[in-house]
């Protein structure tokens, strides 16, 4: 597409916001599908020449072709799974087909090669559809962009070939193709895509743009600052692509279960045509029987029972940026029992405000100088309370000195050389420990007592003054909690390295009865554990930061990431990516209904396969009758299980979470 194809205006005020294209695998590029339209068509002709008598030759021909055309595939895949000493259900199947073959049911034998290849084919475009949901994510970004050299000229080049440091140039309406910083412009970006925020965002130079997003009215110049294959789209893919990949617990079972199962099936098989025969019935028969119980009795369905319904749900949650890292975790999600929350970044919105400037008598510090002490200091962090103090020094225009040295304990504070001076900033309980600090910690109380967190500066290991700084609770933290309260029958704990009142004042506005306020990371995991040892399957909800250890430590743990946190998305073993806290129970509860939907699945699978067996050595069982089964049953838990795609599928938080 060309740079002028790119131009179009900025959408009208009231208009449909932009949503991403939908990306579908067209049925018939899948080679299971061509292969099996091209079985289905070779049968549908064989079928009339051979019930009206046709020449042999030429029904015979075309059933032999039906038989290449739809078996060759899972056959081959069968034997190579033979070699490896695994035994392929598949592989039964084509067996049972060429068995019924050599017993003269060549019609049989077609239809259930038929059956079986559009069986597979359909099983082919749920996946493809579901890996579709996800990858469709990467249409949104477009694939050339407008970049500026440095002699000014502009050029269009393809996305992908854009470089770390490249500057583009964004004009109104177009989508943004890179993540990058604003270097130059005002204008307000569309960010639902990635960060599902309601509005479009003012964005200005030193912010931060992400790929596929949509720029308002005004002409932005951004510097790339991630390769394209990096963006946040594509980690999200990514992510999503290799949770897909793994299996869960209950998969493994299945799977492990599945090839004893298969090879007593064998044993069974031939004991089924062997003890008929033996007591005097014919070979056609006996064999056509045998061939019938292979069929009905294959696990088939009960091997797709798991995986449909995991990964549908992965891709659902991904649609709405919670990124479960595994199957694995999916399944985990749904088995918690007890939740903990942190506080900072999780209940709050994560971005603190500095609301107090309190210089300590006797030092010789005003306002402007100890807020600029404090952010020289904390510039190098990425810690919320050091974003904040940082962010009100630029406020005020306050020229920042250059930090060496800096060095960072979680948990208590920073500490660099700032003009010559050793300067810490950091948590009072842990600053303020003597007789002479007594002042200070006469400040630090009362601003505690108003509800905001405290911080101490030291200059030279003397306090010359203490920081307030408040956060915003998110609009959806209370219903969160109580629908969290709903799903485990407990309301969840609150886990901070806040101040004990300050907590509480918070714990009081959303529903929270059990604190435990002070806590240093080490605290945070001992808490986690001491619930492990009672039984307890802990989900803990944090910022990625603090709370890492305990996050590693918990049954689930879910990374409050905005777009882009590096450490969230390494950390967590899911992570919320449009930092929406109200995703967290609806995850929850969607784990919950793909574990039922397994449950299920093996059911209608167990009943289907009961039945149909009980049929075949009691009475007699058309083969017909019993592929139909048996392929059906197959495709019913298949599309039970990628319900989950839809958008109906996705719990909201005003529905009933028990």
């Amino acid at each position: 597409m060309s740079a002028v194809l790119e131009q179009r205006s900025a959408p009208p005020v009231g208009a449909p916001r932009a949503t991403p294209p939908r990306r579908r695998t067209r049925v018939l590029a899948l080679p299971e599908a061509q292969w099996a339209l091209a079985a289905l068509v070779l049968f549908l002709l064989a079928l009339p020449v051979y019930l009206l008598d046709g020449p042999a030759w030429l029904w015979g021909t075309l059933f032999a072709a039906t038989y290449l055309t739809g078996g060759w595939e899972p056959g081959w895949e069968g034997l190579k799974a033979l070699k490896d000493k695994t035994l392929d259900v598949d592989l039964l199947m084509v067996a049972a087909a060429l068995g019924a073959a050599a017993i003269g049911q060549l019609l049989d034998g077609a239809l259930l090669i038929v059956i079986f290849a559009t069986s597979g084919a359909l099983e082919a475009v749920a996946t493809a559809r579901t890996t579709d949901s996800v990858r469709g994510l990467l249409d949104v970004a477009p694939t050339t962009a407008t970049r500026l050299l440095p002699d000014g000229t502009e050029e269009n080049v393809a996305t992908k070939h854009l470089a770390v440091g490249d500057t583009i140039l964004i004009r109104p309406g177009e989508r943004i193709c890179a993540d990058g910083q604003v270097l130059d412009g005002t204008s307000d970006v569309d960010q639902a895509t990635i960060t599902g925020e309601p509005l479009p965002v003012a964005k200005q130079a030193g912010d931060e743009v992400f790929a596929g997003t949509v720029n308002g009215t005004g002409a932005l110049r951004v510097r790339v600052e991630r390769d394209p294959s990096d963006s946040v789209i594509a980690r999200i893919v990514k992510m999503v692509e290799e949770a897909s990949a793994t299996k869960a617990p209950t998969q493994l079972l299945i799977e492990k279960i599945e090839q004893r199962y298969s090879i007593g099936m064998v044993i069974a098989t031939l004991a089924v045509f062997a003890v008929p025969f033996a007591f005097g019935d014919t070979l056609s028969s006996a064999l056509l029987r045998a061939m019938t119980f292979m069929i009905v009795a294959s696990p088939c369905a009960v091997v797709l029972s798991t995986m449909p319904p995991l990964l549908s749900a992965i891709a659902n949650a991904g649609r709405r940026g919670v990124l479960a890292k595994s199957s694995v975790i999916m399944e985990r999600l749904g088995q918690i029992d007890i939740v903990a929350l942190d506080k900072t970044g999780t209940l709050t919105e994560g971005t603190p405000y500095v609301t107090d400037l309190c210089p300590l008598p006797g030092s010789d510090v005003d306002e402007s100088a100890l807020l600029r002490l404090a952010a020289s200091t904390e510039h190098p962090s990425e810690h919320p309370l050091a974003r904040a103090v940082v962010t009100a020094a630029g406020e005020r225009g306050l020229p920042l000195a250059d930090a060496d040295d800096f060095t960072s304990s979680p948990g208590q504070g920073v500490t660099a050389e700032v003009d010559g001076h050793t300067v810490t900033v950091g948590s009072p309980a842990r600053l303020l420990n003597g007789a002479a600090h007594e002042p200070p910690r006469k400040v630090v109380a009362r601003l505690e007592e108003a509800g905001r967190t405290a911080v101490a500066v030291f200059r030279d290991g003397t306090p010359v003054g203490v920081l307030g700084i408040a956060d915003r609770l998110r609009p959806d933290a209370a219903a969160t909690v109580a629908a969290l309260t709903r799903l485990t029958g407990r309301a969840p704990v609150l886990l901070t390295g806040d101040n004990e009142r300050a907590a509480r004042r918070l714990a009081a506005e959303v529903g929270i009865t059990e604190i435990r306020a002070g806590l240093l990371p080490q605290d945070k995991l001992a808490a986690v554990k001491e619930w492990e040892t009672q039984g307890r399957r802990a989900l803990v909800v944090g910022d990625g930061v603090n709370d890492a250890p305990a996050i590693a430590a918990a049954h689930v743990g879910i990374a409050m990431g905005k777009a882009g946190s590096d450490l969230a998305l390494e950390t967590a073993d899911a992570v919320v990516v449009r930092d929406e806290l109200a995703t967290v129970p609806s995850v929850v509860r969607l784990s919950r209904t793909a574990r039922r939907l397994v449950v299920q699945n093996l059911a209608i699978a167990g009943a289907f396969i009961t039945v149909l067996v009980a049929w075949d050595l009691i009475g007699t069982l058309p083969l017909p009758l019993g592929v139909a089964g048996h392929e059906g049953s197959t495709v019913i838990v298949g599309l039970n299980g990628l319900r989950l795609l839809r958008e109906a599928a996705w719990p909201r938080l005003t529905e009933d979470t028990a």
